[in-house]
């Protein structure tokens, strides 16, 4: 096995490390909106519109075959993906208003991230051709954002987050990155999987910081997209 390989790997086990370790991350919750999850929210997004979008854009120009491989295709399916987690969102929200306390809701929460952070680990092999530096950013911008969405699914779930639903989001990452050493796709459905996950994140980030009562901090949002799209246009 690879150094790449195993460096692959390791990054997947530590990216599940984030939600084993969800008690303990419990210190940031609170109102006003924690600096340290606002800085993680500015930070993934600056990894979507200063690194992965442009990236689509080169691998668009560069693809040939179906229009979906084209930028405005990429850039479609992108948008596709906020959407579909814009409506797993709702769903989930609507379920629960009129089930409270009923399991529906949690389960599906569960099942959207469970193949969300599945996606996240399958594309870590793909990243980690870019080399040690390309995976490192990667493996920076995804642990701070399965930081900022672990809090929310506790808020969300409370114990059964802790009891069953971190375990499941856990193991996600690193069976994706298992499934990428034994499925091998081709260079224009992985760039399929990073437009939809690049619409995913940037639903992802901004519903946790755009409500009111969540308070959130602008400049540490700023101040992590700035710091972080800076140190992504010099690497």
């Amino acid at each position: 096995m690879s150094g790449e390989v195993l460096l692959a790997g390791l990054l997947a086990v530590l990216l599940g490390t984030v939600h084993v370790l969800s008690p303990y991350l419990a210190v940031l919750d609170r109102t006003p909106r924690s600096v340290w999850l606002s800085l993680a929210g500015g930070v993934s997004v600056a990894y979507v519109f200063v690194h992965l979008l442009p990236e689509l854009a080169l691998e668009g120009a560069a693809l040939e075959g179906s229009a979906l491989a084209h930028e405005e295709g990429l850039f479609t399916v992108a948008l596709a993906g906020l959407l579909v987690f814009y409506g797993l969102e709702r769903l989930a929200r609507e379920r629960a208003a009129r089930h409270e306390g009923a399991r529906a809701p949690f389960r599906l929460h569960l099942a959207a991230f469970a193949l969300y952070n599945f996606l996240i680990g399958y594309l870590i092999e793909a990243e980690a051709a870019a080399g040690p530096a390309g995976l490192a950013l990667y493996g920076l911008a995804m642990g701070l954002h399965f930081t900022v969405n672990d809090r929310a699914l506790f808020a969300h779930h409370g114990q059964a987050w802790l009891d069953r639903g971190r375990w499941v989001l856990a193991a996600s990452a690193p069976a994706g990155w298992a499934l990428s050493l034994l499925v091998a796709i081709p260079e224009f459905w992985t760039a399929l999987l990073f437009a939809l996950l690049a619409g995913a994140i940037v639903l992802n980030v901004i519903k946790e910081e755009l409500p009111a009562e969540r308070a959130s901090r602008f400049w540490a949002f700023a101040l992590g997209a700035a710091g972080y799209g800076a140190i992504l246009i010099v690497s």
